[in-house]
């Protein structure tokens, strides 16, 4: 090895050692952005939305993961204003279809009729549906991430396909 090589090696090493617990000390769970989006009332109201789309069963529903809180992080820290505005105003015109369709709002109604506005406003071609199908795939997508389905539900394995090299062909 070249004198120069070395001190290069040797320069990036010292380096990365000390910058790495400055780095390090960023990671806190304080430094993690929470979701902040919405109201307590339309944090509810969401929570509601995504239980319809996935409810309890033998296994834990959408909120029972936190899958609302998914849902509203990542529209908040991965989509840009229009659709952040969008789903607040989706929430609200969500909740006053219940109210004109069936005289309470959609955190009251039965799950039946939850689930009957919900499939008859995701059949239009507005920004109603837009909207419930972007939370709807956004559920789906926060529910099978989490920590509950990847290790109950899923087969995981932290390197799948195995690779058995040498095998006997036997009987």
């Amino acid at each position: 090895m070249h004198r120069r090589e070395l001190l290069k090696t040797l320069t990036g090493i010292f380096g990365m050692a000390i910058t790495m617990p400055s780095w390090a000390e960023g990671w806190t769970s304080a430094a993690i952005s929470k979701p902040t989006l919405l109201s307590k009332e339309q944090k509810k109201l969401l929570g509601d939305v995504v239980d319809t789309i996935i409810p309890r069963t033998d296994t834990p529903g959408a909120s029972d993961l936190g899958v609302q809180d998914f849902v509203e992080l990542m529209v908040q820290d991965c989509f840009e204003k229009p659709v952040q505005e969008q789903l607040g105003t989706g929430l609200a015109r969500l909740d006053k279809e219940a109210k004109n369709k069936f005289g309470q709002g959609f955190s009251a109604l039965k799950a039946a009729q939850k689930l009957d506005l919900v499939k008859s406003l995701a059949g239009k071609k507005d920004s109603e549906a837009d909207f419930l199908n972007s939370v709807k795939n956004l559920t789906i997508q926060g529910y099978t991430s989490s920590e509950y389905f990847m290790t109950n539900v899923t087969k995981y394995e932290l390197i799948p396909a195995r690779y058995h090299g040498c095998v006997d062909i036997g009987s």
